[in-house]
């Protein structure tokens, strides 16, 4: 992997293991020469990645929206700032910009970019990793009801399995260095259930 976007909140949390747990993810990230590719503010968890990264001397390309640029305050020290016209080509540009994905605490947003980019590998439009770094059991809730969509016949089990989760930033990024997309289609019929 040479460059992974994360997604995660512009603001910090109620808990200071996210801000830390955050800012070692950029640490390891350029400690393993990965770059890293998010959404190019200055606050919150959003920072805290940039600033581990930057610390450690490697790559940060942050892709952020003209109307977002003084809302999420631009970061001054990036490798890169690449600035985008809507949400949807925020994405889209960090898609081609990276190898993997990961998740970091969010709100809705992280939220939605993330299964955005889920969906996009259950439906075989790209084979790239999808993590979630689950700080503090912070996704635990969300890996129970993934759960429940299997069990309810709404989601495959081997798209279940795409997903990528650990509380440890190094078992982490080994499991996605070590990932094998599925080969088999995202339709579910009755007869498979």
């Amino acid at each position: 992997m040479k460059r992974v976007t994360v997604f995660c909140g512009s603001s910090f949390g109620t808990d200071d293991i996210f801000r830390t747990q955050a800012y070692s993810l950029g640490k390891t990230l350029a400690a393993q020469n990965i770059g890293l590719v998010y959404g190019g503010a200055n606050v919150g968890l959003m920072g805290a990645v940039a600033d581990g990264v930057l610390e450690k001397g490697g790559e940060v390309i942050g892709v952020l929206p003209n109307f977002l640029k003084s809302k999420e305050i631009a970061h001054d020290h990036l490798t890169e700032l690449i600035l985008v016209e809507t949400m949807h080509e925020r994405k889209t540009k960090m898609n081609d910009l990276c190898d993997g994905v990961i998740a970091l605490p969010g709100g809705f947003g992280t939220l939605e970019e993330f299964f955005e980019m889920l969906t996009w590998a259950q439906l075989g439009l790209h084979k790239k990793p999808i993590a979630i770094l689950n700080i503090d059991g912070f996704y635990d809730d969300l890996i129970t009801f993934i759960q429940t969509t299997v069990d309810k016949g709404f989601l495959k089990k081997v798209n279940q399995d795409m997903l990528i989760v650990s509380d440890n930033i190094d078992d982490l990024l080994d499991q996605m260095k070590n990932y094998q997309a599925p080969t088999v289609g995202k339709w579910i019929t009755k007869e498979k259930l």
